[in-house]
């Protein structure tokens, strides 16, 4: 049975919710697949990134605030090894902003390269394990770690299917078109920037 109640279930999702509103590596990289692939394959991409993210929350559930206590390595390891990875899908779509618009069946957009985004970003890791200790009970049944997942994987299929449509409207993708190389010089910067923020701070 379900002991959380409905004010910490309300605080999870509002507090949730504005952590993704926040400018990050998904963000920008479902905005952008969005403007130059089309809500189809942005979709994909986007719903990777959700259940990526998603399994932060459920790690952070078993028990990954305890492992991080426990051997401290495991979170500067995760930090080098994520930040290097952001580095580098930065450095692709810097190194790709000459070129034209990628066509619809290009690769990369794909759901299996956005979980291993946002798996390779250890700060949901930490957003999760934060927010679940101030929040929630230090001890949960396991119906409660359950409804606390499916609303956390909830909201944020619901957040990247959101961006995924409006980033895919023709207005806003004929507008990338003229664009298109600041946007990716843009969004390559910022996300190799976090990535060597991660490895830089480890």
């Amino acid at each position: 049975m379900i002991q959380l109640t409905a004010a910490q279930m309300g605080l999870f999702i509002a507090t949730l919710s504005a952590a993704i509103l926040s400018p990050g590596p998904g963000v920008i990289a479902v905005s952008q697949g969005a403007f130059a692939l089309g809500r189809r394959h942005a979709l994909a991409y986007g719903w990777g990134l959700a259940l990526g993210a998603s399994f932060w929350c459920l790690f952070a559930l078993l028990g990954l605030t305890a492992l991080f206590r426990a051997a401290p390595w495991t979170l500067a390891t995760l930090k080098v090894l994520g930040g290097a990875y952001l580095v580098w899908i930065g450095w692709q779509m810097w190194r790709h902003a000459v070129e034209p618009v990628p066509q619809a069946a290009a690769g990369g957009m794909g759901f299996s390269a956005g979980m291993v985004l946002n798996l390779a970003n250890p700060k949901p890791a930490l957003f999760y394990s934060a927010v679940l200790l101030s929040i929630f009970p230090a001890v949960l049944a396991p119906a409660d770690k359950a409804a606390i997942y499916a609303v956390a994987l909830s909201v944020e299929l619901f957040f990247y299917t959101a961006l995924a449509s409006l980033m895919a409207l023709p207005l806003l993708r004929r507008r990338y078109y003229a664009a298109k190389f600041w946007i990716d010089r843009g969004a390559g910067l910022a996300i190799g920037l976090l990535g060597l923020s991660l490895i830089l701070r480890h």
